[in-house]
């Protein structure tokens, strides 16, 4: 197993040499062929391509839920790629917001039930209390005040994405990932959304990552990373930075 690195202090992300192949049946298929760069703490980086660029994989491995053929990940100085599962884990959940396209928000829990989930799976100290008015303040400045008892299946599709951005945020968390947060959302939605995701980590401070095909959305970061056929073919600073 190759031995892990650890990113240069100045780095919040650190992505060396990463790759990440499949195997079907005989054929060995290469998503990630060799890619390196860093990302500042507090930078807005959009990761840009195509489908089948790789931006999706890149992401699951950033935010460790998937491990590379070989190269690293390394996040706030710690390398993340060969770590053991439950120190995996226990990083992730404390360095990690992840915004996902669908949501993924449990039916069963109200939106301020949904939201308070990660502090009360990663608080060691068991202050509920502290919780409760963290995630109640994050709903309120996202607009959900009067909606914090209702059940996802009671919400819009855009006040679901709500939910999952203050939830994203209820641990303040160095890193937010943000996999096409728009991309199930109406046009009016869909900026109302990435309005309220600027405004949340402008105002948090955390590094910002998102993932997109839309150039007007990427438009709002201060840096641009481009992916075709699992290489970064373009690494820019914006009109935003």
């Amino acid at each position: 197993m190759p031995e892990a690195t650890t990113a240069p202090a100045a780095s919040m992300i650190a992505v060396e040499a990463l790759r990440k192949s499949l195997r079907t049946g005989s054929t060995t298929v290469d998503i990630l062929k060799g890619i390196d760069f860093t990302i500042a703490p507090g930078e807005f980086v959009a990761i840009m391509g195509a489908s089948g660029s790789g931006k999706s994989t890149l992401l699951g491995l950033l935010a460790g839920l998937d491990n590379p053929t070989s190269g690293n990940v390394s996040l706030n100085g710690v390398a993340i790629s060969y770590l053991a599962e439950d120190k995996l884990a226990q990083l992730r959940g404390r360095t990690i917001g992840f915004v996902f396209q669908s949501y993924q928000l449990i039916p069963t829990l109200t939106a301020l039930e949904n939201v308070l989930l990660p502090y009360e799976l990663n608080d060691e100290s068991g202050d509920r209390k502290a919780g409760l008015t963290r995630a109640r303040d994050l709903l309120t400045s996202v607009g959900l005040s009067a909606r914090m008892d209702h059940y996802p299946v009671q919400l819009s599709g855009g006040e679901q994405q709500r939910v999952a951005l203050a939830r994203a945020f209820i641990l303040r968390p160095p890193i937010v990932l943000a996999d096409e947060p728009t991309g199930n959302l109406d046009t009016a939605n869909g900026q109302h959304i990435l309005d309220l995701l600027l405004s949340l980590n402008s105002r948090e401070g955390t590094t910002l990552v998102l993932v997109t095909h839309d150039p007007a959305l990427a438009a709002h970061a201060s840096r641009r990373i481009v992916l075709r056929d699992g290489l970064v073919i373009s690494d820019e600073r914006t009109q935003a930075s």
